[in-house]
């Protein structure tokens, strides 16, 4: 099927402007589109992730992607679902976003075939009169007005700066589509009024012939009505810092079943086919979840790599499985580290009741020596029911660390002094 059916299959089409002539832009132009994102933080979320993905897929039938990094937008902030003002960032935090965003990008588009770009570089050079005498005599109040990100906001309050906001990205499109050949801006769905405001632009300038697309992605709500892409703890971040590849990995492998076919449309690459046979294996025998394994296979290698993949597995079938930490790298008890609770220890020997309460796994000797006798205890992988046993912390993982369990589930992770 055609780029546009197959986004429409995975149900990842919210509004399109003049879906038949986008079809026939693609099939016979080699055109760019593309989707901005303002540097408000230092790193994405997967609920960034929707609108590059469908820009992969793009890429993928032969479209050329271009992303816009707002180191302009940014300083000044989009009020699309937002109910308040935004904190203005100083230039320096938006310019440190600007680096760590691009990074990001590169990792998922690879650094050949897509233009990565930073629309302070024309927006940062325009004067005020050039913005009011070449920009703000196109676009009417009237319309600015009823627009859902503006009339969403006007009880509340809007300042002039983020009234604007519209026109700034307008601009950009405009800019793109003399510069870049763009043809297409790919947002969220609380992006069409910022996407049409575009549109309109290159007509009013270019002709009402211009070629210019709007595509919007549907809000991702789970199965329970929720927002999509949030735990307890916060955002799922792309960031391996803020989010170990370990935690995004285990996030997609806990998919509610009622959610898994529609994740695995939107966050792989897999085929209508085989999605569809990893629905009827879950059908078959849920309790092996295989749908969702793939989903975190396949989201977790995109963003992270293959290599991330089989150590996010590794310390899956350590914490929740049967895996042996004896044979752990120390880059891999690294990663475990980053995963369990942590304590301080110095290199000297210790008793093994005194290391457990060290560990926090017991709160006193007594305690941890019944934990002992119970066979519960395991250091480095090996089971220990001496309570009198002394333990040598730098005996194993090149004297850096110490691994303690206690039962199946309770770990800690020694880090030597």
């Amino acid at each position: 099927m055609d780029v546009l059916s197959e986004l429409k299959w995975r149900g990842a089409i919210n509004q399109v402007t003049d879906a038949e002539g986008l079809k026939n832009t693609i099939e016979n132009e080699t055109i760019g589109a593309y989707v901005g994102i303002d540097p408000t933080g230092d790193s994405m979320h997967i609920g960034h992730l929707i609108p590059f993905m469908i820009l992969k897929r793009l890429q993928l039938a032969g479209v050329r992607p271009v992303i816009v990094i707002g180191g302009a937008t940014g300083s000044i902030g989009d009020p699309s679902g937002k109910k308040q003002e935004r904190k203005l960032l100083d230039q320096s935090a938006v310019d440190q976003n600007v680096q760590k965003i691009t990074g990001q990008m590169e990792r998922l588009f690879g650094k050949d075939g897509f233009t990565v770009t930073n629309n302070k570089n024309w927006l940062g050079e325009m004067t005020l009169l050039d913005f009011l005498r070449d920009y703000g005599k196109l676009f009417p109040i009237n319309v600015m007005l009823a627009k859902d990100v503006v009339a969403s906001r006007l009880e509340a309050g809007i300042s002039f700066t983020e009234f604007t906001y519209q026109i700034l990205q307008s601009i950009d499109f405009h800019h793109l589509w003399k510069n870049e050949h763009v043809r297409l801006q790919i947002g969220g769905s609380d992006q069409w009024g910022n996407i049409t405001g575009g549109i309109d632009l290159i007509h009013r300038l270019e002709g009402n012939d211009a070629q210019a697309y709007g595509l919007t992605v549907p809000l991702l709500l789970k199965a329970d009505g929720t927002k999509f892409g949030k735990t307890e703890g916060g955002a799922i971040w792309l960031d391996p810092v803020k989010t170990t590849p370990f935690e995004f990995y285990q996030f997609w492998l806990n998919t509610a079943d009622n959610d898994v076919e529609k994740m695995l449309k939107y966050f792989t690459f897999l085929s209508e086919e085989t999605i569809a046979e990893l629905m009827d294996e879950m059908q078959n025998d849920a309790a092996k979840r295989t749908a969702q394994v793939r989903l975190a296979q396949e989201v977790t290698s995109f963003v992270h790599g293959e290599q991330a993949v089989k150590t996010a597995e590794l310390m899956t079938s350590i914490l929740f499985g049967n895996g042996d930490v004896s044979q752990l790298t120390v880059e891999e008890v690294a990663t475990l580290a980053g995963n369990v609770p942590t304590f301080k220890q110095d290199g000297n020997k210790i008793g093994l009741l005194d290391l457990i309460v060290a560990a926090g796994l017991e709160t006193s000797k007594t305690a941890a020596r019944r934990a002992v006798k119970d066979g519960a205890i395991r250091i480095n992988g090996v089971q220990i029911k001496d309570d009198t046993a002394e333990i040598d912390p730098q005996s194993k993982y090149d004297g850096q660390y110490i691994i303690v369990k206690r039962g199946k589930k309770k770990w800690a992770v020694g880090v030597l002094n």
